[in-house]
C-alpha cells in the first residue's frame, strides 16, 4: 500500500486514476480546486476509507505527505486554458514547481501529466518523443503549450540538479465517460451536439487528424509509467488515427436519427493539422498499447452523455 497524491484528481483523467488506484489498494490524497474538475467524479470515493479529498490550488505550497504524486492538475482544453492564459501559465509552472517541492522533500516518485499539445503543429509525423515541436510562443495555445514545456523543463531540471525520481507522461487526445459537456474537446462537442439534435460544428474542412485514446487505456499506461523506472518523456496515446471529417460522420451513424447534419466553420489559429502519436517507447519499456477500439469507446461515452444531458433535461 502506498500514499498516493493525485493533484487534479477531480477531472476527467484524474478521477478514473483514482478510482484504478483504490482498486489497488492505495491510500489516495486528491488536490482539487474545481477550477474544471467536478466534485460529481469524486463523489463516489467520499466515503472509501482510503480516500482523502483537499480543496487546493497547486498554485500555492502545501506540505504533504507521499510515495508517489501523479501531477495532473491544470486545464486541458481550450475553452478552459484560453478563458484565464495567466492562471494557466501560473499552473503549469508555479503548481509544477511546488510537486516537484514536495517531491524532493518526501523522496516520492513524480510523474508529471504533459501533453503532445507540446509538439505544437507536427511537421514530423507521427510524433517521436525526440522531436522538438513547432509551438507558436505568443499564439493563443501558447499559455498551455508554453506552460507544458516549461513544467517539463523543470521536472528534467529537479531530477538531474536534485536527483528527484520523475517521469513525464505526454498524452495525446484522450476521451470517455466524466468529460465536461462544455470542454470544447471535439469528442465531447459532436456528441452533445448530436445528442440535443443541434448541428454537429467541423472547423476548417475536416481533413486535420486527430489520434483518440479511451481513458482506461490511458490510466493503465499512466500506472505502468509510473511503477517504471523511466524518467521519460513518453508518449502515450493511441496511434490509430482519424480525420475530423470521418470522426463526425462516425457519431452520426452511432446516434441516427436526431436531424442533425454536419456545418463547417473557420479553423481556428494554430490548430494542429495532424496529430499521431509515435508509441515504439511505451511499447518496448512498458509493454503498453491501447487495447480498446474507437467504436467500444464511442459507444460508452455517448452513453455517458446521454445519461448526462438527460439528468438536466436538455
Amino acid at each position: 500500500m502506498k500514499t498516493i497524491v493525485v493533484s487534479g484528481g477531480a477531472g476527467f483523467i484524474g478521477s478514473h486514476l483514482i478510482e484504478a488506484l483504490l482498486g489497488q489498494g492505495h491510500v489516495v490524497v486528491c488536490l482539487d480546486n474545481f477550477f474544471t474538475g467536478s466534485k460529481r467524479n469524486i463523489l463516489p470515493f467520499m466515503n472509501h476509507p482510503n480516500f482523502e479529498f483537499i480543496r487546493h490550488d497547486v498554485v500555492v505550497p502545501i506540505l504533504l505527505e507521499a510515495d508517489q504524486i501523479y501531477h495532473l492538475a491544470c486545464p486541458a482544453s481550450p475553452v478552459h486554458y484560453q478563458n484565464n492564459p495567466i492562471k494557466t501559465l501560473k499552473t503549469s509552472v508555479l503548481g509544477t514547481l511546488n510537486m516537484l517541492g514536495i517531491a524532493k522533500r518526501v523522496k516520492a516518485r513524480i510523474l508529471l501529466a504533459s501533453t503532445s499539445e507540446v509538439y505544437g503543429d507536427p511537421e514530423v509525423h507521427p510524433q517521436t518523443e525526440s522531436y522538438y515541436g513547432n509551438v507558436n510562443p505568443v499564439g493563443p495555445r501558447a499559455c498551455y503549450d508554453e506552460g507544458k514545456r516549461a513544467a517539463e523543463t523543470l521536472v528534467v531540471g529537479y531530477r538531474d540538479y536534485n536527483r528527484v525520481n520523475v517521469a513525464i507522461a505526454r498524452i495525446f487526445n484522450t476521451y470517455g465517460p466524466r468529460m465536461l459537456p462544455n470542454d470544447g474537446r471535439v469528442v465531447s462537442n459532436f456528441i452533445c451536439q448530436v445528442l440535443k439534435g443541434e448541428n454537429l460544428t467541423v472547423y476548417g474542412d475536416g481533413s486535420q487528424t486527430r489520434s483518440f485514446c479511451y481513458v482506461s487505456d490511458l490510466v493503465d499506461g499512466l500506472v505502468r509509467l509510473m511503477e517504471s523506472n523511466d524518467s521519460g518523456p513518453m508518449n502515450l496515446g493511441n496511434p490509430h488515427e482519424v480525420t475530423i471529417i470521418e470522426l463526425a460522420q462516425r457519431i452520426l451513424q452511432m446516434i441516427p436519427h436526431t436531424g442533425s447534419v454536419i456545418i463547417f466553420k473557420d479553423l481556428p489559429q494554430d490548430d494542429p493539422m495532424r496529430r499521431k502519436p509515435d508509441i515504439g517507447l511505451a511499447k518496448k519499456v512498458l509493454g503498453w498499447e491501447p487495447k480498446v477500439s474507437l467504436d467500444r469507446g464511442l459507444g460508452a461515452t455517448i452513453d455517458y452523455f446521454r445519461n448526462e444531458l438527460g439528468r438536466v433535461d436538455v
